[in-house]
Order: C-alpha cells, then sequence, then structure tokens
C-alpha cells in the first residue's frame, strides 16, 4: 500500500466516461490487457505519432483496473508533478508525493499509473527503470507525441528494463469495426486467396474501402465520419491536424527552422509516387538540411521509409540499398489533405487507376502493412528495385514472414502485366508473390491475389 489509507475514502474514482463511451476497440487493446495480466511485467512504453489514440487506448485500459492515476507533463495543472520526478528517484516515494499531490490512491495491483506525454519530462523517462527494479508489481505506461526525440537524448534510459509498443493509426479493419461492420471485418480475416468472399460482399467492402481511403485512419476523423459521413467535415478535421503537425514543427529540434521541415513534409506527399530525390524538395535547401528535416519526420511517425532490400535471404534488412529509397506519409487521408486531391473520382469510379491517384493505394499498402504487424517491434518497409538497360523491374514491397521472403505488388493488370513479379519470382526462386488491387482474392498459378482491403492478412494466412 502506497497511499495513506485514511485518504483513500476522500477518493471518488472518477474515469472520464465520454472517452470511453465514444471509445472505438482497437487491435491495440488485447496486446495491453494481456501486458496488464503478466506476472514478469515491465513499465510500457506506448509510442506512436500525434494524435493516433495512445491515451484513449490507455484510459480504456484503466477502466479494468479499480484506480486510475493519470499525470500529463503537458497539462499546466499536472506542472508540480515535474518536480516530483527531478527530486526523487525511489518510486515508493514518487508515488506517496504524486498521492498527496493530486489527492487520489497509488494502490500496488489496483492502479494503473499513466504517464501521459512524459517527452516533456525527461526525468520521469529515467526514473521508468526504477519502477522496474523497486517497484515491479505497479502497473505503469508512459506515453508521449513526440517521444522518440527525448528518447534520443536519453539513449540509455532504461535498455532491458523497460518494454514499447508501437501504436498508429487505425487500419481498415479497425474502420471497419468502429463503423458497425465488425462482420465484414471477421469475413475478410477469414477469407483466402482459395477461399474469396462472395461477389457482392466484395463490392460492398470495396464501397467502405474507397472512403477509408479518403478519410485515412486518425481516430478523430473516424469518429467524425462514424457519426455524421460528412466527408467535408472530415476534412476541416484533418486541416486542423495538419496545422497542429505543423506547430510541432518548431518543437522538433532548434538546429532545423520549422519552415524547412515544413517543405519536406509537403515534399514527402508530392515525391510519394517514387524514389524520395532530396534535389526535388526546394531549391532553398541543401541535401544536409533535407536529410536531418526528413530524419524528424520519421522520428515522429509523420511518414515511413521504404528501402531496397536485395532480397537475397532474410533478415531482409541485413542487405539494402539506401540511396534508394521511397518515403510515404503515414495516412491516405493527410496525404490527400496536403495534395488537395479530387476525392469525387475516388468514391465514383470502380476503374483502378482512378481509386489509385496520386499512388494512394500504394500509400496504403505501406501503412496496412505497419499496422498489421507486431506492434512489439518497429518493423521497417522494403522494396526491390533494379535498374538494367530494358530490364527495369520494381516491387512495391516485400515481406518477411517466418523465414520466407514475399514479393508485393499493388497493381491493375491482368496475369500477362505482372513483368516485375514474375521476374523477382525466377530471379529469387521464390516459392510465391502476392498481387493486390481492387479484385477479389483469387490465384494465378504462384501469384495470390489480395484485394486491397485484406493485405494485413499477408500475416496472417
Amino acid at each position: 500500500m502506497i497511499f495513506p489509507q485514511f485518504l483513500l475514502s476522500l477518493y471518488r474514482i472518477n474515469l472520464v466516461k465520454q472517452v470511453f463511451m465514444n471509445y472505438f476497440k482497437r487491435k491495440i487493446d488485447l496486446e495491453l490487457q494481456q501486458w496488464s495480466r503478466e506476472k514478469r511485467r515491465k513499465p510500457l512504453m506506448l509510442r506512436g505519432a500525434r494524435q493516433v489514440g495512445k491515451t484513449s487506448a490507455v484510459r480504456y485500459l484503466g477502466k479494468r483496473f479499480k484506480y486510475f492515476f493519470e499525470v500529463n507533463f503537458e497539462n499546466k495543472d499536472h506542472l508540480a508533478a515535474k518536480t516530483i520526478f527531478s527530486q526523487h528517484s525511489d518510486p515508493q516515494i514518487i508515488c506517496s508525493e504524486l498521492a498527496v499531490l493530486f489527492g487520489k490512491p497509488i494502490v500496488v495491483g489496483e492502479t494503473l499509473l499513466f504517464l501521459d506525454e512524459i517527452q516533456s519530462c525527461t526525468d520521469a523517462i529515467s526514473s521508468l527503470r526504477f519502477f522496474y527494479e523497486q517497484l515491479p508489481a505497479l502497473h505503469v505506461i508512459a506515453a508521449g507525441s513526440l517521444l522518440e526525440f527525448a528518447l534520443e537524448e536519453i539513449p540509455t534510459y532504461g535498455v532491458g528494463r523497460i518494454d514499447s509498443m508501437f501504436m498508429y493509426p487505425f487500419s481498415f479493419n479497425e474502420f471497419l469495426c468502429a463503423s458497425g461492420f465488425e462482420v465484414w471485418a471477421k469475413i475478410i480475416d477469414e477469407a483466402t486467396p482459395d477461399r474469396p468472399v462472395s461477389l457482392p460482399v466484395h463490392e460492398k467492402i470495396i464501397e467502405q474501402l474507397k472512403n477509408f481511403l479518403i478519410i485515412g485512419g486518425m481516430p478523430e476523423v473516424v469518429a467524425e465520419f462514424v457519426e455524421t459521413h460528412d466527408f467535408l467535415r472530415c476534412q476541416k478535421v484533418m486541416n486542423s491536424m495538419l496545422i497542429s503537425f505543423r506547430n510541432d514543427f518548431a518543437k522538433y529540434k532548434n538546429r532545423i527552422p520549422a519552415a524547412r521541415i515544413n517543405e519536406v513534409f509537403s515534399s514527402v506527399s508530392h515525391q510519394a509516387e517514387g524514389k524520395f530525390v532530396y534535389e526535388h524538395v526546394s531549391q532553398n535547401l541543401h541535401n544536409e538540411q533535407v536529410k536531418k528535416s526528413l530524419e524528424l519526420l520519421l522520428m515522429a511517425g509523420l511518414c515511413y521509409q521504404v528501402t531496397h532490400a536485395s532480397a537475397d535471404g532474410v533478415p531482409l534488412g541485413a542487405k539494402i540499398n539506401p540511396k534508394y529509397r521511397r518515403i510515404i506519409p503515414f495516412d491516405t487521408g493527410i496525404y490527400q489533405r496536403i495534395l488537395n486531391l479530387d476525392i469525387s473520382g475516388i468514391l465514383l469510379s470502380n476503374d483502378f487507376e482512378t481509386v489509385n491517384k496520386g499512388a494512394v493505394a500504394e500509400i496504403f499498402v505501406g501503412c496496412e502493412l505497419k499496422k498489421n504487424a507486431s506492434c512489439h517491434t518497429d518493423d521497417e518497409l522494403y522494396c526491390w528495385v533494379r535498374e538494367k538497360k530494358n530490364a527495369n523491374a520494381q516491387i512495391d514491397y516485400i515481406v518477411q514472414r517466418n523465414r520466407t521472403i514475399v514479393p508485393i505488388e499493388v497493381k491493375s493488370g491482368k496475369q500477362g502485366k505482372m513483368q516485375s513479379l514474375w521476374m523477382f519470382l525466377k530471379e529469387k526462386n521464390a516459392g510465391y508473390g502476392i498481387r493486390t488491387s481492387i479484385e477479389n482474392f483469387g490465384r494465378y498459378q504462384n501469384i495470390a491475389v489480395y484485394p486491397l482491403y485484406a493485405i494485413g492478412n499477408v500475416y496472417k494466412k
């Protein structure tokens, strides 16, 4: 017992009910619940870009505890907590003083202690290792929007003593569940190239996919769409998000002006269809400024890099060519707002090239691969490119399933138009490949066909 017994009666459980009532369940919820039940548990760091739902997920987990204790280091009413962490390293003392300061109990085994926006208090980050060493039975979760920058400055903050989970915007299946189509999500999970969904169901799912390509997976945008189905209102929400992202640029690093980072951020969307070329960003920026700005955006989770890998063996990252990288935005909705694309074509067309306007399908696939991989590792994305005279070839993504390398092409053509995929399979002596588009599940010899909406299944089957 950490909180004085005589004060327990003063505390009233006051979880934010509205948050729970409006909460859309996420894939990571089960992982968080499993962590909370583990006997040999470490403090948990929940990592991810701003506004992807980290705080809501932890609060939802907190509903399972008798007491939920939240400290937000960017909340002006919680600033005194910084002093406690700066003056003490003993978790017993930290918890006792926090309990008195906020008038809430911290009871081992009954309280979930949540340290939000922890990047604003490096002393709190450093303290996590002591919670593991001296108070391991207490459930402690930390989260932060710009956490990666703080961790870079504390390289030995808790290696081996702290677990991490990575969180991303809504996946398509999570969007379906939030929209009330849980049965559809289950159908997708159970379908395979040898057991496709029926054509009428496939067509209905494609219509929802079009909606998702337009609005993306940011929780606030998804909530707006579920409530109103109004694309214009969703665009306004995304416009506000873009403003907040750009306002954050000033916080990233003093050595890179916010305006420079913003130029690179915009260029990521404009160059999303091919290799990212530093010289194409701006005539006013030299390559070193572009490189540093891009590194900051990657750390912030606002874009992902897709690096050429030789695909000669596993792990995929063992042999790469860092000179060939695509950079894709972290969300299709944000991407389309930056480019101000005309969304009507996507909604009205059943033609893949129109649906894939601006390479939105390629971006969607990359994001879905990130979202459907293990949340315990921040896996890189890889592609394969061969640049030879009269024999160019490109595979949009390659993934590793156990010790097997699987190429994935995002295509609209029929069997005869998959030259790059056939070439890869022959050259690498690969067992099979995957093509994904808006067509239904199926097969072309040793090429499995997955509809875009089910590309996450490549990790399951």
